[in-house]
């Protein structure tokens, strides 16, 4: 047994205790958490034992690896208790679970190894951009699928008839601007880490939240409208209960707070990042029972509203959008590469 430990000894080092914000360079500093960083420079591995090492990041690694799981575990149950089916009325729902698996699993990863360098950790978070610009098509896509239609949500998708050689179609412009946005929510804030410095200057924020606001109003505006219209029965409270966690939740992704009213007190545990975290992977939950809720009672109807051809051609947009947006972070990671170098010289 003592020769097995021993040579398991090379595979699990002694992880360094976490370290104060004056030792680490300021791009992984916080404001007003004062400790509980890692420091930089330490091998990989060092970083994936650190899940198990109490930091800054720990619950916000752990609040989405754990929501990932759930999102997994309740997609394999599915809506109806026997799984996900592959058909065209299920695809937009098969969709948005990879979706939300893909900005879980992004930010807990971004969140986990960011602190081996300062190149890994520009990589990474452009990473957990390209998967919230992923999860906002997503939802999207399922609003625009699954959603409950008033007049009011059929209005706001714009449905225009333009004739096609004697043929008459409906097109909505609602899933490519859709699409747009969330491709600029990724730019965005990729431009926005790369290009400020830290003290961060409020138009950084400003950068991140204004298009991230207007992509999620325009997603949320059909569930708004539903709400206020209609009674709150079924997915409709699991609806406002999702509408309700994110909202919190992005007052604590835009606010220092409680950290800003006692820095150092809440460096482990409790500051708003890690709030956001967690109202997010609940928020996440909710709207996934609620969807379900809703594709039972819209699935019948689907294809008879929509046809195939419809549902398969805006699925087909859902891989687009991830390009585009895995190309926009490839390249700015390029631009960092390059900067870090030139500061290196």
């Amino acid at each position: 047994s003592c020769k097995v430990c021993f040579s398991l000894r090379p595979l699990l080092p002694s992880l360094p205790p976490p370290v104060r914000d004056v030792d680490v360079p300021p791009l992984f500093r916080e404001p007003y958490i004062l400790s509980g960083y890692r420091p930089p420079g330490l091998p990989w591995r060092c970083y994936l034992l650190s899940l198990f090492q109490l930091h800054n990041e720990t619950l916000n690694v752990w609040s989405h690896l754990l929501a990932a799981v759930c999102v997994a575990l309740l997609s394999l149950q599915g809506p109806e208790g026997r799984g996900l089916s592959l058909d065209a009325a299920s695809l937009p729902l098969l969709l948005y679970v990879l979706s939300a698996l893909t900005y879980l699993s992004c930010s807990a990863a971004a969140h986990l190894l960011q602190a081996h360098s300062e190149l890994a950790h520009y990589s990474l978070f452009f990473l957990d951009y390209v998967g919230v610009a992923i999860y906002q098509y997503g939802c999207a896509l399922k609003v625009h699928k699954y959603c409950k239609r008033t007049k009011y949500c059929t209005t706001l998708m714009l449905q225009t008839e333009i004739l096609i050689p004697s043929h008459k179609h409906s097109v909505t412009v609602f899933l490519p601007a859709a699409a747009i946005l969330s491709w600029l929510s990724c730019t965005s804030c990729c431009v926005a880490k790369l290009c400020f410095r830290r003290p961060y200057p409020l138009c950084r924020k400003l950068c991140q939240v204004v298009p991230l606001g207007v992509a999620y109003l325009l997603d949320v505006s059909p569930l708004a409208h539903r709400l206020a219209t209609t009674a709150w029965t079924g997915s409709s409270t699991l609806h406002g209960l999702q509408v309700a966690l994110f909202l919190l939740a992005a007052c604590f992704f835009s606010c220092p707070v409680p950290e800003r009213c006692s820095p150092g007190r809440y460096d482990v545990i409790g500051h708003a990042h890690q709030l956001f975290h967690l109202l997010l992977a609940l928020c996440t939950l909710a709207q996934q029972e609620a969807l379900f809720h809703d594709f039972l009672s819209r699935r019948p109807a689907l294809l008879r509203r929509f046809g195939e051809e419809r549902l398969l051609l805006a699925c087909a947009s859902f891989p687009c959008l991830a390009l585009c947006s895995a190309l926009t972070a490839l390249t700015m990671r390029g631009r960092a590469r390059a900067r870090l170098k030139k500061e290196q010289r």
